[in-house]
């Protein structure tokens, strides 16, 4: 993903920095305080609230 793109996208819940994590299908966006993973599909950051995985307390992806 532009890291362009990355430096103007916020998480929709929280208005907080997103990190970019995993690449091709497995690529997502993670919001540490939300603890939630957003999905990105052929390029595309899935944005909605509703697409977005929830995160466990100890997930590795919220150490990164």
């Amino acid at each position: 993903m532009d890291k362009r793109l990355l430096d103007l996208l916020v998480c929709p819940i929280c208005k907080g920095p997103l990190r970019s994590v995993g690449s091709g299908a497995s690529a997502e966006l993670v919001c540490r305080p939300d603890r939630l993973a957003y999905p990105v599909r052929d390029g595309i950051p899935m944005m909605l609230p509703e697409e977005a995985r929830q995160l466990a307390p100890d997930d590795p992806l919220l150490d990164r």
